[in-house]
């Protein structure tokens, strides 16, 4: 596959723009690292081919990963993995032109296809990249990956600067442990000065911000000319991902809204069905089985559910994913924010099936003078119910009210706002290479961050749950919940990835669909 040059041109006059500049990185590593599958995370399509076997790619393939609207481009390699790097070395070594060598090796592509495959490799390396992203596999100890220190001498003969990607870091970790990764990585390459950095980027479980960071590990690695185009192309990257960032916020206070706001009436009972639950609430233990309590609760956990899965499959398909928001997601999705504490038997009970993980904490809202009865954040398997319904129940007849609403407690809301960062942060790590998008377990010091952010919002919360209560519309309320959830994804992201803050700086108006700072 050719290479489109890249033309400098003379200085250019002032206040003119200079033509735009293509940029080449080549993505390289020994054979079977998970280079093709970090590719395609990057590039959010399914390029290449991947598998558990080595030389899946054999040729170099040439893909846009950016493009400015000045007409830049930054172009990503898919280059063939390295095979026999030792042996590699040797011939190099023992050549007198050894790039030139490399040249005139046509017929290992026939006769010795792996050797030959890494000389493709390296010959990418030579004619078609500015910088190398060269990928290893964090898994290994870096001593005992001895073809690394040969890949190293060899991507020597070359001269281009180096970004050290860690890959296989498994599952997202907490920022001390994975700098220890990084500090090991450093130390064992310190003698290779053309590694230039040494970045995590895990293919299954990166966040797109990472991505924003890399770049800017790029840029001073290039050659000046190349320096404005460049700078066009981090710019373009960064506005399609905020675009991004502020229609998943949107999505997620939309979702947040319509639950605040929804509500179901309880039909009014007669005075044989009034009596018998107010003689229920006050036996010990007593409970009447309300049938149209039971109803109602199940047509607002019905609804929450659906609202749920819409977000997340806007979220998913926002990304660059695939994938469905199913039962088993949901479920997984309302395990990890579980409140660790024994549920008030006078405020929650069960009311009988299991329905989604995602349900829980319903709240009577009575007609009658707008008592309320929290029923806490039971987000487990079971949809927790409000237990102390026989005394709503006496509050109504005491109090002559004919008809009663049910809606969702303000203290459950709080928990589904931090739910729903939660998914956010599932979606945003979830590698386009890892398949169709699956949530996992959340990561505890995702939960903690999160738990910490959703504390500090908690006023302004209650403010716009009382709203909602009293009858906002749920597009009101939508417009009120969305800078708050931004601002706490945004503060999350910042709080795991420290060098990613320069992300979110705002901005040009033109940029912005209403002029305002996405995520601000």
């Amino acid at each position: 596959m050719t290479r489109e040059p890249v033309t400098t041109h003379p200085a250019p006059v002032e206040g003119a723009v200079a033509a735009p500049a293509t940029i080449e990185l080549g993505l390289i590593s020994h054979t079977n690292v998970g280079k093709t599958t970090l590719a395609r995370t990057l590039l959010r399509e399914d390029i290449g081919e991947v598998g558990d076997r080595a030389h899946v790619t054999e040729v170099a393939e040439r893909h846009l990963l950016i493009e400015s609207p000045h007409g830049d481009r930054l172009m990503l390699w898919d280059t063939p993995g390295f095979g026999d790097s030792a042996r590699l070395l040797k011939r190099l070594k023992q050549s007198e032109n050894p790039l030139g060598w490399i040249l005139t090796q046509v017929w290992d592509r026939f006769t010795d296809r792996p050797f030959w495959c890494s000389q493709q490799a390296l010959r990418n390396a030579r004619e078609d990249s500015h910088v190398i992203l060269y990928v290893v596999n964090a898994g290994e100890e870096p001593a005992s990956a001895a073809y690394v220190e040969a890949e190293m001498q060899i991507l020597g003969w070359i001269g281009k600067p180096i970004v050290l990607l860690l890959n296989q870091l498994g599952p997202p970790r907490d920022s001390e442990r994975v700098q220890a990764d990084v500090a090991q990585w450093r130390a064992h390459l310190a003698s290779f000065p053309l590694v230039r950095a040494v970045l995590p980027f895990d293919a299954f479980a990166r966040c797109w911000v990472q991505e924003g960071v890399l770049l800017a590990h790029v840029q001073p690695l290039l050659p000046p000319e190349l320096q404005p185009a460049y700078a066009r192309l981090r710019e373009a990257w960064r506005v399609r991902n905020l675009e991004v960032f502020q229609r998943s916020m949107e999505a997620l206070a939309r979702q947040l809204a319509v639950v605040a706001t929804d509500r179901e009436l309880l039909a009014p009972r007669d005075l044989r069905e009034k009596a018998r639950a107010w003689l229920a609430s006050l036996l010990p233990g007593g409970r009447s089985d309300d049938v149209e309590l039971q109803r109602a609760q199940r047509s607002l956990a019905s609804r929450l559910d659906a609202q749920i899965r819409a977000a997340t499959e806007e979220l998913v398909r926002l990304h660059g994913l695939v994938g469905r928001a199913t039962e088993e997601v949901l479920s997984g999705m309302g395990r990890e924010f579980a409140v660790r504490r024994p549920a008030d038997a006078d405020k929650a009970s069960v009311v009988g099936g299991v329905l989604s993980g995602a349900l829980g904490g319903l709240a009577a809202d009575l007609a009658a003078g707008g008592l309320t009865f929290g029923a806490g954040a039971l987000l487990g398997g079971v949809l927790g119910a409000f237990g102390a319904r026989g005394l709503a129940q006496a509050y109504n007849l005491a109090r002559g009210a004919e008809q009663g609403s049910v809606r969702w407690s303000a203290e459950f809301l709080n928990a589904r706002f931090a739910a729903a960062l939660v998914r956010y942060l599932a979606v945003a790590h979830f590698g386009r290479g890892r398949g169709e998008f699956v949530a996992g377990a959340a990561p505890r010091h995702w939960e903690e961050k999160i738990a910490a952010a959703t504390s500090r919002r908690r006023d302004a919360l209650e403010d716009v749950w009382a709203e909602a209560s009293e009858g906002a519309s749920a597009e009101h309320v939508a417009e009120r919940l969305a800078p708050l959830i931004a601002s706490a994804a945004r503060e999350v992201l910042i709080e795991l990835y420290p060098e990613s803050a320069d992300v979110f700086a705002p901005l040009p108006a033109a940029h912005s669909r209403d002029g305002s700072q996405p995520g601000a």
